[in-house]
């Protein structure tokens, strides 16, 4: 049997890389090469499987140009960049990573809020500019201990923040679309969207990027919270407006906002936000350890063979029409 035809936007980590090298032929985007560029459109024309990053969008216009593909895999948790429902219409699986980053971006999020909670980062700075021999003073921070953890997504991330909080001495409440059956047990107390936004002293946003969840934090929302109030998105940049938390940080209508990611993705290096006194941002590095990046690589590299041998994937989105 021949070699499967595979494309990638981006290469994956060397482990990967080799496990696929077997029985697969790679051919990878370069950088300088766009996603309409001739090679692309000509690789697609032959392609079992395509390997996409999250900025990559999968259209009906792209599956049109593939018609051989068997899988779709992205190194990846989210997949607001895929058309789900076109690739389920055209029987292709798409494959991510959910379950091997929970710990890593857990510690992320967590990390963003004690950093800015206990303004670390600015007392980094405060030494590099010879600040502290000079006599400076530094701005208090606050402390986590009885404080009230709003997490909006109370998903597997979700959960992993919690634990963190409940070390620190936080009650923690949180919303989703659907009251989880197992609060009690978890330590976590629910509240309605509105509720969660007056009562929380912090504030963290886990949820999937959707049509209902887009723009759901915008001037209305960011108005009902307390002037102290931290917030912290390592969610996804679309589902706040970023206009209105610029005016909303500007205003001092909120204390602090704290981000691994940012809409727009990566930020201008002139844009408001980075601006601000009142700000931390990392460069959407949720995932970014040797461990967990890893793991991912592999997961996607189990989630090309498995779709390309037409056996159902480890991790399917459109389980419907995964591989039996």
């Amino acid at each position: 049997m021949g070699k499967f035809n595979v494309v990638m936007t981006r290469a994956l980590l060397p482990a990967a890389q080799e496990k696929l090298a077997e029985s697969c032929i790679i051919r990878v985007l370069g950088q300088e090469e766009q996603p309409d560029s001739s090679n692309f459109r000509e690789w697609l024309k032959t392609a079992d499987g395509l390997v996409v990053n999250s900025s990559m969008p999968i259209d009906e216009r792209l599956l049109a140009a593939a018609p051989n593909l068997r899988v779709i895999v992205q190194p990846a948790v989210g997949y607001d960049n895929i058309d789900v429902e076109a690739c389920t219409r055209r029987s292709i699986p798409v494959g991510n990573t959910p379950g091997v980053l929970v710990e890593a971006t857990a510690d992320l999020t967590f990390g963003l809020l004690l950093c800015a909670a206990r303004r670390i980062h600015e007392g980094w700075d405060f030494v590099l500019k010879g600040k502290w021999s000079d006599g400076g003073n530094l701005s208090f921070g606050f402390d986590l201990a009885g404080k009230t953890l709003g997490i909006v997504g109370l998903g597997r991330i979700g959960l992993a923040v919690a634990r963190r909080a409940q070390v620190f001495g936080m009650k923690v409440i949180y919303h989703n679309r659907r009251r989880r059956p197992d609060e009690q047990a978890l330590g976590v107390a629910y509240a309605a969207f509105d509720e969660l936004l007056v009562q929380a002293d912090c504030i963290i946003v886990l949820s999937p990027l959707s049509a209902q969840t887009k723009g759901m934090f915008s001037r209305e929302q960011f108005a009902k919270m307390k002037p102290s109030a931290y917030f912290v998105n390592a969610a996804r940049g679309p589902i706040v407006d970023t206009d209105a938390l610029v005016e909303a940080l500007t205003a001092e209508t909120i204390a602090f906002a704290a981000m691994d990611v940012t809409d727009p993705e990566p930020l201008p290096a002139d844009h408001p936000l980075l601006k601000l006194p009142n700000v931390l941002i990392t460069p959407h590095i949720g995932s970014a350890t040797t461990e967990t990046r890893t793991a991912m690589a592999l997961l996607t590299a189990d989630n090309l063979l498995a779709g390309l041998n037409k056996q159902p994937l480890p991790a399917c989105v459109n389980n419907e029409v995964n591989y039996k």
